[in-house]
C-alpha cells in the first residue's frame, strides 16, 4: 500500500504518510509505516457469508472514516473493482454470489 501511495496520484499523499508514521514510531515493534492497528488480529473465514460480510466491512471503511461517500470511490480499494470500474490493485474477484 506504501508504494502504491508513493507513486500514485494522490493528494493526501503527505497526511497519509504523516499518520502512518506516527502509528509506526508509537508501535512497541517499531515500523517506518503502520497502517492497521496492533492489536487487530487474523480470523479464519469460514463461510461465504462470513466472507461476503467482511469484504462489505473492508469496502465500507473509507466511508465511515469520511474519506468517500462511495466505497468505490476510494482509488485504493477493491470495491472499484467490484464495480466494475478500473482498479489501481490487481485482485482476483470473489463470486458475487457468496451470500448463496
Amino acid at each position: 500500500m506504501i508504494i502504491a501511495i508513493q507513486t500514485q496520484a494522490e493528494r493526501r499523499k503527505e497526511w497519509m504518510f504523516n499518520v502512518f508514521g506516527q502509528a509506526g514510531k508509537a508501535n512497541s515493534n517499531y515500523k517506518d509505516f503502520q497502517v492497521w492497528k496492533q492489536d487487530y488480529h487474523a480470523v479464519q473465514l469460514y463461510s461465504n457469508k462470513f466472507i461476503s460480510e467482511k469484504l462489505l466491512y473492508i469496502h465500507l471503511n473509507p466511508v465511515r472514516a469520511g474519506i468517500v461517500e462511495q466505497p468505490e470511490d476510494y482509488m485504493f480499494s477493491s470495491a472499484r473493482n467490484y464495480a466494475d470500474l478500473e482498479g489501481m490493485l490487481d485482485i482476483v474477484l470473489l463470486s458475487r454470489t457468496l451470500n448463496e
